[in-house]
């Protein structure tokens, strides 16, 4: 569920920064399904085969295909999937089965016969529904996008709000340090993971660089967005997490 905050300018010469990639771009909430996979050695372009002939399925249904991420470091997974489903009722209505089962014949792959030939191909899988940003605002953060940061997260016990806000506190941190924050997903259903993030950068480099004001302003905008200091940061937030992976994915286009 979206944490609501109020961003208040800084007083110290950052420029007025408008909170709509921080804040008001997670106000449309859309269930995703989540779909994490390890292939079996080497299978891994065969996956990618596969899901290629799943997508033309799927479009055929007038279902949105996912987004697929290839892991580059980090996490054990190879493909990271992120479907908009727009709610879980509606996708697992008897219209929309229908429809995708009447697209899969169409083209030859059933969805039993999908499954069947990816259980062949993983070596693990893992799957979620998370409720996330509205599909445009995935889409419009996607543009240009070669690189992604995923961080997954199992907060401890009592502590998911705290972790769900503490998300939402670096974005605004992000935002007043002139730079475009995370997207923020939290569980519906499926796995453990309890909330996890995606950072969408055109590269390495422009995920590494820093941010563009001075080291003062950027230690008062971490005061400004709740935190105790800059260096506060990563440390307060696994005093909430009891179990955070991360990775660094490029896209499959």
């Amino acid at each position: 569920m979206r944490i609501p905050f109020l961003i208040v300018p800084l007083a110290l010469g950052l420029a007025s920064v408008t909170t709509l990639e921080a804040t008001t771009a997670q106000d449309a909430t859309e269930t995703y399904r989540v779909v994490l996979m390890r292939a079996a050695p080497g299978a891994l372009l065969d996956v990618i085969d596969l899901l290629g002939e799943r997508r033309a399925v799927l479009e055929a249904a007038g279902e949105a295909a996912p987004l697929v991420m290839r892991h580059s470091q980090g996490d054990h997974w190879d493909l990271m999937l992120l479907q908009p489903v727009g709610t879980l009722g509606s996708y697992y209505s008897s219209e929309r089965v229908a429809g995708r089962e009447a697209a899969a014949s169409a083209t030859g792959l059933s969805a039993a016969d999908y499954e069947r030939r990816l259980r062949t191909l993983l070596a693990w899988r893992e799957e979620m529904f998370a409720e996330g940003p509205g599909r445009e605002v995935v889409a419009e953060y996607d543009a240009g996008t070669d690189l992604y940061h995923v961080e997954m997260f199992i907060a401890l016990p009592g502590r998911y709000d705290e972790l769900v806000e503490q998300r939402y506190m670096e974005n605004r941190y992000y935002a007043l340090t002139e730079r475009r924050g995370n997207l923020v997903f939290t569980r519906v259903a499926g796995a453990a993971w309890d909330v996890f993030t995606i950072g969408f950068y055109r590269d390495m480099a422009h995920f590494a660089e820093d941010p563009p004001v001075s080291e003062e302003e950027a230690e008062a905008a971490a005061v400004e967005a709740g935190f105790e200091a800059r260096n506060r940061i990563g440390t307060y937030l696994r005093t909430l997490m009891g179990s955070h992976n991360d990775t660094l994915a490029g896209a499959v286009r």
